[in-house]
């Protein structure tokens, strides 16, 4: 696929634009948000993306417009997990609600940075290396085992190693000042609780690019539709996380959705790769695998809707890579949640 300059451009420009209305939306007004304005955000990034996807089919072709439709897919659904780590964040240091937006914002951004720094490593090795789809293929297949087996697990955000480290090297305060990252107490300085909370963000969104990055490049090896797959996927997350954070903990089969949806992914990078080396060995083409995923997708939100009705005290959680019962002492939390 050939990307022009002024293509590249364009579409760095219209991330950074987006990025900047979020960022003024968000960090300089504080306030609270309703549904409704929350459902009018939701419903504007995604025709964003949706137009996006439309013009990049016309004029680049279908071939290029379902890749890119088949990784902004899997890139919204993998960043409604994170999502859902960000609530139980947000939950368990008692972030208030006016500074909830700058902290999503924050997630947002930095969450963008890592993914870029992770594409073009990915882009990179794929480039040199052609047996690195066997080890992302592997290394997904692997996540989705993990996930699977852990789906009924939580993060232990408190015990992440970076939060801990913080808290053992800088002065806490356990009160947010106004939105402040530092603060004053009796003339020394001290971090607050918010710092603390962007440090636990910032850790989930490494550890979540190194999961979601071999997972697009799975669907298309193309640098350009891989890096706006993410972008737009990412773009609409602080309206999302207003309109489902209520609905979040009714998805009680996400995290076998995300399974299965990794799994999948994983062995189409792996028999690519064997397809390489043999070209008997058959490769699952994108129009099959982003059918495969929509269906995965509905099955798992209609059938967990369905689950709480039947079970009103029926709560989803976010799963884990590492059970808590795998991690040493000295490293709970440390893993992806």
């Amino acid at each position: 696929m050939e990307v022009t300059t002024a293509a590249w451009a364009a579409t760095v420009g219209l991330v950074l634009a987006l990025l900047a209305l979020d960022l003024a939306v968000g960090a300089l007004r504080p306030h609270h948000v309703g549904f409704a304005e929350a459902t009018a955000w939701s419903v504007f990034y995604i025709g964003v993306a949706v137009a996006f996807g439309v013009v990049l089919g016309a004029v680049a072709g279908w071939d290029y417009g379902t890749e890119y439709f088949a990784g902004y897919l899997v890139e919204k659904s993998l960043s409604v997990d994170n999502l859902f780590v960000f609530v139980i964040i947000m939950t368990t240091f008692a972030v208030p609600d006016r500074h909830q937006q700058k902290v999503l914002t924050f997630g947002i951004v930095l969450a963008l940075v890592m993914r870029v720094i992770f594409i073009l490593a990915g882009a990179a090795l794929l480039e040199l290396f052609s047996f690195m789809f066997l080890l992302f293929g592997l290394l997904l297949v692997w996540t989705a085992v993990q996930l699977y087996r852990h789906r009924d697990e939580d993060p232990e955000i408190e015990e992440n190693a970076l939060v801990r480290g913080v808290k053992r090297v800088l002065p806490t305060t356990t009160e947010y000042d106004e939105g402040r990252l530092v603060t004053r107490i009796d003339g020394k300085r001290a971090v607050t609780p918010l710092f603390v909370v962007l440090v636990a963000i910032g850790s989930t969104d490494l550890l979540f690019a190194l999961d979601s990055i071999p997972a697009v490049f799975g669907v298309t090896q193309e640098t350009f539709i891989v890096f706006a797959a993410n972008a737009f996927a990412l773009l609409g997350l602080r309206a999302l996380f207003f309109l489902v954070q209520g609905l979040l903990d009714r998805l009680v089969y996400l995290s076998t959705g995300l399974a299965l949806v990794l799994a999948l992914i994983g062995v189409k990078l792996i028999l690519h790769w064997g397809h390489t080396v043999n070209d008997d060995v058959p490769e699952i083409p994108t129009v099959t695998s982003l059918g495969i995923i929509a269906v995965i997708l509905a099955v798992t939100t209609v059938a967990s809707l369905l689950k709480v009705r039947r079970d009103p005290t029926a709560r989803a959680h976010a799963g884990s890579v590492r059970g808590h019962s795998e991690r040493p002492a000295d490293e709970a939390g440390a893993g992806r949640p």
